[in-house]
């Protein structure tokens, strides 16, 4: 027996959660697109400047009933989950107090906020004070500090989800829960927002069920299925939604504007389906963790941990063994598996990052991909895969020839 097979027999408690799991979301997505009468008709093309556009507030209200909230905005010229994020970060005003509640965000937000490189739009320049409370050793939220450093004059806390290019666990949507009640109990009025990037439908409940006003993502990440080919989303409450599309387009015209260009089918398919390429991939990822893990790998999450995003960090210590990692990810992908990935220099990133990426959609990450800077311990960040039996090959070839 393989060791991709031996690792697939301990996991099968873990498996039966992930379906669990993935079952529960794809009930409460079926029941959204029946409850907005989701029909042919929504599939209309759009141009111009959009108006009337059936299909997209079919799409927007869909979102909006997965999400439970008072409003969604999802649209395709929103370029990636960082601007999602932007635009939410956009709402602030000179002298406005935001806390990241999660430590320092990701490598190309903090160019956003300001704490790295020389952005002239960023939030600090434009007159935000900015201010983080570091995780717990233990890579939790640090809720004593939270109590702290809130205030009545906090306009917005943040928090990120998932671990980014970090060795801390991703957050459970019962610790974003328990943190943004201790906010609401100092301050009613502060806004809680949560980076959802990676983290749709990985668990049984969104962090806006648990006292988030605004959450962001990534319609090529998680809740796109695979299918969608760009774009990004926004739910949360009304007034704040709308005026983040005020900010997409332009004050006045906010979320009646914005052609759709004949994408509205295939978002929808794609949120449809979204459920099950999760399960999918948290699938993967829990095999993944228990085969390096066998192979004397220090993994993070371990096998039997709770989840909360799609991706599996492996600690590999060794530039060279990164680099073979990514090489051999792209040599089993679809797409590119003739291109051989090199470290290089990303937008965002102090680090050159080397990247795996053999996806239908560039840059896709609910595809199956791989990447991690170039930096010490050199931890590969293994994340989606469209089917399990495509995540099997993969790693086969990687205990083969690692």
């Amino acid at each position: 027996m393989s060791i991709v097979q031996q690792a697939k027999a301990k996991i099968q408690g873990q498996w039966e959660k992930a379906s669990q799991i993935s079952r529960f979301n794809q009930a409460k997505v079926l029941r959204a697109f029946q409850q907005n009468r989701v029909g042919t008709h929504c599939f209309s093309d759009s141009t111009g400047y959009g108006y009337h556009d059936l299909g997209r507030e079919a799409l927007e209200n869909v979102y909006k009933s997965v999400f439970k909230t008072e409003a969604a905005l999802v649209r395709p010229q929103i370029v990636s989950g960082t601007h999602a994020i932007s635009l939410c970060l956009s709402i602030l005003n000179a002298g406005d107090h935001l806390i990241s509640l999660s430590g320092p965000p990701y490598d190309t937000l903090q160019q956003v906020i300001g704490t790295r490189g020389v952005a002239r739009a960023s939030l600090i320049k434009r007159g935000i004070q900015y201010e983080e409370i570091p995780l717990t050793l233990e890579g939790r939220l640090d809720l004593d500090q939270i109590k702290e450093k809130v205030s009545k004059d906090t306009r917005m806390v943040m928090i990120q989800r998932s671990r980014g290019y970090s060795w801390r666990p991703s957050l459970t949507v019962t610790e974003i829960g328990e943190a943004f009640r201790i906010v609401k109990g100092i301050n009613p009025d502060c806004i809680c927002f949560v980076d959802n990037c990676y983290g749709e439908f990985a668990e049984f409940y969104e962090p806006s069920e648990v006292g988030a006003n605004l959450l962001a993502g990534s319609l090529i990440k998680n809740p796109g299925g695979g299918l969608a080919p760009s774009g990004g989303y926004i739910v949360g409450d009304q007034v704040l939604v709308e005026l983040c599309s005020e900010y997409l387009t332009a004050p006045g015209l906010g979320s009646r504007l914005g052609p759709t260009f004949n994408l509205t089918r295939q978002l929808l398919q794609g949120l449809f389906i979204a459920p099950h390429v999760v399960g999918q991939a948290l699938k993967g990822a829990i095999l993944a963790a228990q085969v390096f893990l066998d192979l004397g790998y220090e993994v993070s999450p371990l096998p039997d941990e709770a989840r909360t995003d799609i991706i599996q960090a492996i600690k590999l210590n060794s530039r060279e063994k990164l680099e073979a990692f990514c090489r051999i990810v792209q040599e089993t992908s679809p797409v590119d598996a003739q291109v051989v990935p090199i470290p290089a220099p990303m937008p965002g990133y102090d680090d050159q990052v080397i990247m795996a990426g053999g996806t239908f959609i560039q840059g896709s990450s609910i595809e199956l991909s791989a990447d991690g800077p170039l930096r010490e311990p050199y931890i590969a960040y293994l994340q989606g895969g469209l089917s399990l039996e495509h995540i099997e090959l993969v790693l086969d070839a990687l205990v083969e020839n690692l």
